[in-house]
């Protein structure tokens, strides 16, 4: 169905769809949201490789594919090798990669494709300045094979093999912090985004088009069936763990730190608003509550102070 154009002017997103009918998402998926911005950002102009995870499974059973955009499947840890690839063999073959004109080589894989097993290729796909894209979208779990947890785990989530319970046997380690050790490689552009604002991810998605060399975003993308949430909450959690500062917007350009948060609340929610709409916090006790409330708030003021270095 064709959009007039005075529909058009009024939207705050880009009216034409690239991610179509027929995927098999399940309901109040983040992951499939976020394909969603990723195709209405770049249009037909885009390449993915995504691993091993959720998302190949959405994309749909070959030879159909539910995306209007070329994609290569991988193995697990390659995606950062494979962007690199890609990108090479375009540019062998004389096509312009990245710029407003240009393709965009998309590698899309999930926290455990990204922060566990695929660290490596990312580290080298930054390392060497590839004219490319990186996105995490950060579920928190290994979702795809059954909700396993991942070093991206948020400490007191209950997962399968984290299960809680009498025990009390959740996860022990704090969530890693993959935008960290990304910043730690000086990459041309960085940054965190969430599908709750995704007019502030798809901003952040057509800078990362326009910057040549290596550019990464860590994309919070909620997963109903792992965190035992209402699969209409998603929007809900998305946005709450953003106005907690459990996952603050941020940019990382030239060096500088820039903080992205919404400006209609100058401190943070109190974090238990953010836990008691999930299932699988239901076994943290008062005392993990305010232990992983301390942590968010210590991180928040980490990273209040970088960005105030460079104002």
């Amino acid at each position: 169905m064709e959009i007039p154009e005075n529909v058009k002017k009024r939207l705050s997103l880009p009216a034409e769809e690239y991610f179509y009918a027929g995927h098999t998402a399940c309901q109040g998926c983040g992951a499939a949201l976020g394909l969603r911005y990723v195709l209405k950002a770049y249009k037909n102009r885009a390449i993915f490789t995504i691993p091993a995870c959720c998302s190949t499974i959405i994309a749909g059973a070959w030879p159909y594919l539910t995306f209007g955009a070329p994609l290569f499947q991988t193995a697990f840890e390659t995606t950062g090798a494979v962007i690199g690839g890609i990108e090479a063999g375009l540019k062998a073959k004389g096509y312009k990669v990245k710029g407003e004109d240009g393709i965009m080589v998309v590698g899309w894989a999930g926290d455990g494709g990204t922060a566990d097993i695929g660290l490596q290729a990312l580290s080298g796909f930054l390392e060497r300045d590839h004219d490319g894209l990186y996105i995490m979208y950060d579920n928190e779990a290994y979702m795809n094979t059954g909700i396993q947890r991942s070093s991206s785990t948020p400490k007191g989530a209950w997962t399968t093999n984290t299960p809680g319970g009498k025990k009390h046997f959740l996860e022990q380690k704090p969530k890693k912090k993959v935008i960290d050790i990304v910043i730690a490689h000086k990459p041309a552009y960085a940054a965190t985004a969430s599908i709750a604002f995704p007019e502030d991810f798809i901003r952040k998605l057509k800078k990362a088009q326009k910057i040549k060399g290596a550019s990464f975003i860590q994309l919070f993308a909620p997963c109903p069936t792992g965190w035992r949430s209402p699969t209409d909450k998603s929007i809900e959690l998305a946005r709450l763990a953003v106005q907690t500062a459990y996952f603050p917007l941020f940019e990382y350009e030239d060096g500088k730190y820039k903080i992205n948060m919404p400006s209609t609340r100058k401190e943070p929610k109190p974090l238990e608003e953010y836990l008691k709409l999930q299932g699988r916090f239901k076994y943290m006790t008062k005392e993990d509550i305010a232990a992983l409330q301390e942590w968010v708030l210590r991180e928040w003021e980490e990273l209040k102070k970088k960005a105030e270095m460079f104002k």
